[in-house]
């Protein structure tokens, strides 16, 4: 059989098994409004505009999915919406890791506990980046012109306040000894346009939110924060695929983090009704516009759901509870 009929059969597959109406004990009877706490052109609200094109294209819903974006006070909009819409199964919301530090850091009264676990999608990768048109070639000579700059000289780029790219940012301080003067934006999407342009030095985006940058030649990755490299090999640009990024630590700067891409339901969700959402996640990650979604944001593909996903959130509140109180981050404190 050849492999273009091989490729047809495959999708003529997917589309049927799609297609095909399951017998739900419940499924969804109104337009299901989809939460994204943060602003518009990020990871979170790539990825939720994307999941929202799947389930139309194969019919994964009798009803609509609408995406709303929600990034006042950090998220906390986003998620107090969630939390206050107790036993409405027909809203879900897409987290960061802001899931954790948001609370921590404003005192909101909010824990990821007071919302459904439906299931982890993917963690998310940090690169470092800088303009194209800088002569740093690698991690260790911009951290090397840092300091040789002395502190806050060089601006730092990151999307909000006391969260994930201000931790990392914290955390590439403490590591290297430099310090940076810190500047947040709404969305990565604005975080990526600030450095193109030059207003800053350098920046630790999501690669989905700077991927475009890079393919066009006008950002260059020095570093990804992570113990492996990304295992993508496919080139990106010309000369490099997501693969040919070193890691922080081969660059000598040991910093790592890893950022939650999770996807949650309101307080008070039935089992039937929590079923209907993690089959639907289970569809969505089957097809290849989600694997191909995957691959060109570089994403860790780590999923799960039910108590195993539960204990990763145990876990990880931890963690960030830790990095928060060592950057000062905590509310009150």
């Amino acid at each position: 059989m050849s492999k273009n009929l091989v490729s047809h059969f495959s999708a003529a597959a997917l589309l049927a098994f799609a297609a095909a109406t399951p017998v739900f004990a419940w499924e969804p009877s109104k337009p299901v409004e989809f939460v994204v706490p943060a602003g518009t052109g990020g990871g979170a609200d790539q990825m939720a505009r994307l999941m929202q094109g799947i389930v139309i294209k194969y019919k994964l819903m009798k009803e609509p999915m609408i995406v709303v974006n929600k990034s006042g006070g950090a998220g906390a909009e986003g998620f107090l919406s969630i939390k206050e819409a107790k036993g409405d199964p027909h809203k879900l919301v897409v987290t960061l890791s802001n899931l954790f530090t948001t609370p921590m850091a404003t005192g909101v009264p909010f824990n990821w506990k007071d919302m459904t676990p439906v299931a982890m999608m993917a963690l998310d990768q940090f690169v470092l980046w800088v303009n194209a048109s800088t002569p740093y070639k690698s991690a260790n000579d911009y951290i090397a012109a840092v300091k040789a700059a002395g502190p806050s000289k060089f601006k730092m780029a990151g999307t909000g306040s006391k969260q994930e790219d201000q931790i990392l940012t914290v955390a590439l301080e403490k590591a290297t000894g430099t310090k940076f003067i810190y500047i947040p934006f709404k969305g990565g999407g604005d975080v990526a346009v600030q450095l193109v342009g030059g207003h800053v030095d350098s920046t630790v985006n999501n690669p989905i939110e700077a991927v475009a940058q890079w393919r066009a030649g006008s950002l260059r990755p020095l570093c990804v924060f992570d113990d492996e490299r990304m295992p993508y090999k496919a080139k990106v640009t010309d000369t490099q695929s997501w693969y040919d990024i070193p890691t922080c630590k081969e660059a000598n700067v040991p910093t790592k983090y890893l950022m939650l891409r999770g996807i949650f339901m309101p307080p008070g969700a039935t089992p039937e009704q929590l079923a209907f959402y993690v089959d639907l996640t289970n569809k969505i990650r089957a097809t290849p516009e989600w694997k191909d979604y995957m691959e060109k944001g570089a994403f860790n593909q780590t999923s799960m759901s039910g108590e195993q996903f539960t204990k990763w959130l145990e876990g990880a509140e931890a963690q960030h509870r830790t990095l928060m109180t060592e950057a000062g981050f905590i509310a009150g404190k």
